[in-house]
């Protein structure tokens, strides 16, 4: 299976027999460039937000989900173009009310007999079930910029508790970011010993079952340029 990190949470994930695109972007909005590239399945954390929802700029006919809409008002699971997607619900910001607006979902599936797990959006620290919903996941897409997403402790703190064979960074800080309002990698590398972490020097991966590591290491993608 090949990653692709495009910037803030917009990942692309190929399979032998699908591809799934995560959370694209408003590239005016937050300075990355356009994506052009093609997927079977597109999924969004939520439908209102322009730097997560834009399945609608991705070219091609793919299907596309607001994993919110399986979440609902707690978790739920449902088939997306052949794909079966599990999504939990969550808040954009500490202390936002349960079921307002900005409400979004955090979501999983599995591809090539990888568990991969989407962070969505979330700005809340995870309670119990939000925390378990990561549980078993092989990869984790994880908000790596602070505040308005999760907090670093409390993003550490998930991460000890479920022990993701990779950790992905996304969402962080970077020279093309234009509204410059998160963190820079570095604050969560330094949550690790330099032996586990691994730099792809490039905006893209392969990954494959059987080669995941047995215990959690953290593989830095650059933005596709």
């Amino acid at each position: 299976m090949r990653v692709t990190w495009f910037g803030q949470a917009a990942m692309l994930f190929e399979g032998a027999e699908r591809s799934v695109m995560t959370d694209p972007f408003t590239p005016d909005v937050l300075g990355y460039p356009a994506i052009t590239e093609t997927a079977d399945i597109v999924l969004t954390s939520s439908d209102d937000d322009d730097a997560h929802c834009r399945s609608d700029l991705i070219a091609g006919d793919p299907v596309t989900c607001n994993t919110l809409d399986i979440a609902g008002d707690g978790q739920g699971e449902a088939e997306v173009g052949g794909l079966r997607v599990r999504a939990i619900a969550a808040e954009e910001w500490e202390h936002h009310p349960r079921g307002t607006a900005n409400q979004n979902a955090m979501y999983r599936f599995a591809l090539d007999g990888i568990e991969i797990a989407h962070m969505g959006d979330v700005g809340n620290a995870l309670n119990e079930d939000q925390t378990a919903f990561f549980e078993g996941v092989d990869v984790l897409c994880a908000l790596t910029g602070g505040p308005p997403t999760i907090r670093l402790p409390d993003l550490m703190h998930m991460i000890h508790r479920v022990r993701p064979k990779l950790v992905i960074p996304i969402h962080f800080r970077t020279l093309a970011y234009r509204p410059a309002n998160i963190q820079w990698l570095q604050d969560f590398l330094d949550h690790f010993n330099e032996d586990d972490i691994d730099f792809a020097f490039g905006p893209r991966a392969d990954l494959a079952a059987d080669d995941l590591p047995d215990r959690t290491r953290v593989l830095v993608l650059d933005h596709l340029r």
